[in-house]
């Protein structure tokens, strides 16, 4: 699978998850960041949003994640993906989520369901049932990584302190520990800013992109803001690039970041 596609699969299948944590967005804030593999700067974009909704009298926040290649390389490798993801507005729980995906012939329909109660979350692949499953809940908190790049914004974490987290990649949870490395200069939408980059590692046996030498780095803004600013996702084939072009606190009120 091509570097861009892999990548912007694996965002749109990540279930974001974090119990017990203030939710990494809020009613009417979005992300756009603008994917770019090697000479292609606009190979992809990702997009996040977040509404707040009742359903069956329950106030929740749904998270959606929009995914899509662009430009030369959609003409190559057509891609869409689309992620909800429902939260209970109280306390942050996640109760269900949902992906589909479609690439030329090729299309995936999954979802989740968290039972709390039996602490075990329901897989059901909509399109290949003998994929379906039950996971078992891990303890503590658990998140996926797109959401990680927007939720360590607000952990305050120094060069040399770290943090563990559980990443559910479609139907499995990996465990991560991400350590702040240190403050660099870097290349942003808006131009060279300072940040800190932060570089998730697996805990135990490595899995999954991770056990062939895969490596992924987020800079999180140096300033009051603290905006995940750029990430990067290197695999054996390449390296994908991902700055944020653009951010929406509230409705009206977005901020770009490109160049003029």
């Amino acid at each position: 699978m091509p570097l861009v596609r892999f990548i912007l699969c694996a965002l749109v299948f990540s279930a974001p998850v974090f119990a017990g944590e203030v939710n990494a967005l809020h009613d009417g804030e979005s992300y756009t960041f603008q994917v770019s593999w090697g000479p292609f700067l606009g190979a992809g974009d990702v997009n996040l949003a977040a509404t707040q909704e009742t359903h069956d009298g329950v106030s929740r926040l749904r998270i959606t994640t929009r995914t899509s290649t662009t430009g030369f390389i959609r003409m190559l490798f057509p891609f869409d993906g689309t992620g909800d993801s429902f939260f209970d507005a109280h306390d942050g729980r996640l109760l269900e989520a949902r992906a589909t995906t479609k690439a030329r012939k090729d299309q995936t329909d999954a979802s989740i369901r968290f039972d709390y109660a039996k602490a075990e979350a329901v897989y059901t692949d909509h399109l290949k049932p003998a994929r379906n499953t039950t996971l078992a809940v891990p303890p503590g908190h658990f998140t996926d990584f797109i959401t990680t790049l927007v939720q360590a914004r607000q952990w305050n974490l120094s060069p040399g302190q770290s943090r563990e987290v559980f990443v559910l990649f479609d139907n499995e949870f990996y465990h991560l520990n991400i350590t702040a490395e240190r403050i660099e200069t870097v290349n942003t939408a808006g131009g060279k800013q300072t940040a800190l980059l932060l570089i998730p590692r697996m805990v135990g046996k490595p899995k999954g992109m991770f056990r062939k030498g895969g490596e992924v780095r987020v800079w999180i803004a140096d300033n009051a803001q603290h905006l995940p600013v750029r990430f990067e996702v290197k695999l054996q084939i390449g390296t994908a690039v991902a700055l944020l072009t653009s951010h929406t606190e509230t409705p009206g009120l977005e901020v770009a970041f490109a160049h003029p």
